[in-house]
Order: C-alpha cells, then structure tokens, then sequence
C-alpha cells in the first residue's frame, strides 16, 4: 500500500518561494505589508504544493488569529437592530480576510464571567463592544486586553466608536411633530434600567431638547415606560389614554415598540392619525408597509462601518485610536404623523385641562 502523501508546510511554501514563513503568513492572509512580487510567488507556490493557510498556523507565526470578535447582548434585545449590524459586521471583516466570533452576553451573571475570564485575549486581534454600556471597572478590564477594542451603536467618548446621533435624531423627529402643531406629545420608552441600554437616554434628551427649545412645559406623566413584549405595551397605552388630556402624539424609542403601540391604538378605537399621531425610531423592514413614520438609522451601515474600523485599527495600529463614525439619520414621514385634531389644538391653547406634571411611576399599577 502506497504511503500517503506528506501534507506541505508552511515552511515548503517558504522555501519553494524562496521567502520567509512569516511573509508567507502575511500573503496568503491578504496583509498589504507584502510586495506583489512576493505575493506572486507566494500564492504560486502555495497552488503547486496544494497548500491552504490555516488560523492556527497563522497565528503560530505571527501571533495574530485573523479573529475579531464581538461582545453584545442577547437578541432578543433588538432582535431586528442588532442581527442586522452582526451581519453588517460579518460581511465587512470576510472582505478584509477577518472572521467574526461572537460572545453573546444576556445577564448579569454571564456579564461578570466574560469580563472575569475576557476569553477574547487569546481569541482575537481586536473586539467590538456592541449595544450597551460599560462600567468604568469593565472599561478598564477591557484595556488589559491588549488588543484593540472599538464601540458599535454608541458613542464612547476617548474610544473608537461607530455610532448615530440619537440627541439630534430624536430632536429632529420631535420637532416634526411640533411643526405639525402637537403641543401634547408623549415618549414612551423601555422600562428597563440597567446597562444593556445604550440609547434610550440620548433619545429622552432629544425630545426634551426639542420641547424645550418649542417652549412646551415639561409634563412627566408623558414619559411612559413600557416592560419588554406587548402587555407591558398596552398597559404603557393605557395609561396614557387615562390621562385628564390625551395626547395628540407619541414619541417612541423604537418601531418594534411603535407597532405594538399601532395596534393597541387600533383596538381601542383610536383613529392613527386623525385623533393620535405615532412617530419610531429605527426604519424596521416593516415600517414602510405598516406606513410608519419614523426615524432612520442604517444598523447594517454601522456593522459594516464597525468593521471597517476594527480592520483599519489592525492595519496602521499606530493611528488615532479614538477614531469614530458618526453614521446618519434621516427623518421619514409617512402616514402615521399628521396635524393635530381641531378639537385638541383648542385645549392647548388654554380651553381645556391644563398639563399636569405627574412625578409618580407611569408603569405603578399596571
């Protein structure tokens, strides 16, 4: 019986090209540190003695893993926002010769291992920290890394970071709605309060930006926080349409929350939007079919940005790194937003209940 075949090394293909194992490494991974000649020869060799480079050889010779992984929270979070970036994400380091390894944190208790263990140190060149937000503890955790780390979906000042500006895109889509003549417009939210959270704040700074800047008092029995899943969203509905004076408007952190609002409103009787005008977040797939208005952010452009700056960092590591992108927004009207009713417009102006300013849980009792 024939002896099989010796499987070609690393080393043949330096020998055979007549370069060093380490120029063969950084060839065949695709790095610009590599003349063409060189890369000529190299990928010729490596075809004739049927030689394919694998990660663990690679990072045997040169200490790199062709890894960069990412750190986020669990789907179902913003299952629609952060599926699309991780495949935005995905798609940009696979042209840049990279592969993408995902730790999926969905607790507190998984969130203290990773940051006790930071399995990323021996498994990537760089990690990207997607959608919440660290402690000063974890940040520092995160510099004994040693490898680059960049912020996807929110801005961390000092750091790399690929964001949009969710103060100035609230505040867009809520003067809007003031244009339009609301004076009564509430902002319902997430109720959770913890550091998964990464841009519920900013988008309650822009809606009291814009109110304040319109001169509209400020009323906190209109910031209404709904629990996760559609009876934590009815009873945010509720307890709006309870209040002395209904709303004309509503403000809401996200389009998955802002269809949920749709159809309770809907059941109800309440006319969208002759009676109550609704205003998303996001441009969700489903937000031009069910004719939302809303507020667009790009989540593939900003993986894909991610991406891009995570293999740039890699490239020239000597470079600027609290290098960011700030990814644009763009306000989308559609049929969920139009002028006030008549009759509403008649209460602002002082012919109806005065505003109130409730300082009690809007959630307490549902």
């Amino acid at each position: 019986m024939a002896r099989e075949q010796r499987q070609a090394t690393m080393a043949d293909v330096a020998r055979k090209a007549g370069v060093s194992v380490s120029t063969v490494s950084r060839a065949l991974r695709g790095l610009p540190t590599v003349s063409p000649d060189a890369r000529d020869r190299v990928e010729r060799a490596a075809r004739e003695l049927s030689f394919a480079l694998s990660r663990s050889a690679s990072s045997l010779v040169t200490g790199k893993t062709g890894r960069v992984a990412v750190l986020m929270p669990g789907l179902e979070r913003a299952p629609w926002f952060l599926g699309t970036a991780l495949t935005g994400m995905a798609s940009g380091l696979s042209e840049a010769g990279l592969d993408l390894l995902v730790y999926v944190v969905t607790n507190e208790a998984e969130r203290a291992e990773f940051f006790d263990r930071l399995p990323a140190r021996r498994n990537a060149d760089a990690l990207m920290v997607t959608s919440f937000i660290l402690t000063e503890e974890e940040r520092e955790r995160l510099d004994d890394l040693g490898v680059p780390v960049v912020f996807a979906s929110q801005h961390a000042p000092g750091r790399a970071s690929v964001y949009v500006d969710d103060v100035a895109a609230a505040h867009q889509g809520v003067r809007h709605l003031i244009n339009l003549g609301h004076r009564h417009i509430a902002h319902l939210r997430l109720a959770v309060e913890d550091s998964f959270v990464w841009s519920a704040q900013d988008r309650l700074v822009g809606y009291r930006r814009a109110l304040k800047e319109a001169g509209l008092p400020w009323d906190d029995s209109l910031v209404v926080h709904a629990e996760y899943g559609r009876g934590g969203v009815r009873r945010a509905v509720g307890w709006l349409l309870s209040l002395p004076q209904l709303p004309t408007a509503v403000f809401v952190e996200s389009d998955e929350m802002a269809f949920e609002v749709l159809g309770v409103l809907r059941s109800c009787g309440i006319d969208v939007p002759g009676r109550m005008s609704v205003l998303g977040f996001d441009d969700h797939p489903l937000a031009e079919a069910m004719d939302l208005s809303t507020i667009a952010q790009s989540a593939w452009d900003t993986g894909r940005e991610a991406a891009g700056l995570v293999s740039s960092i890699l490239a020239e590591p000597c470079g600027d790194p609290a290098r960011h992108v700030v990814i644009p927004t763009r306000f989308i009207p559609r049929g969920t937003t139009a002028a006030p009713p008549q009759d509403a417009a008649a209460v602002s102006s002082g012919g109806g209940t005065q505003w109130g300013a409730a300082s009690a849980d809007p959630t307490e009792g549902f």
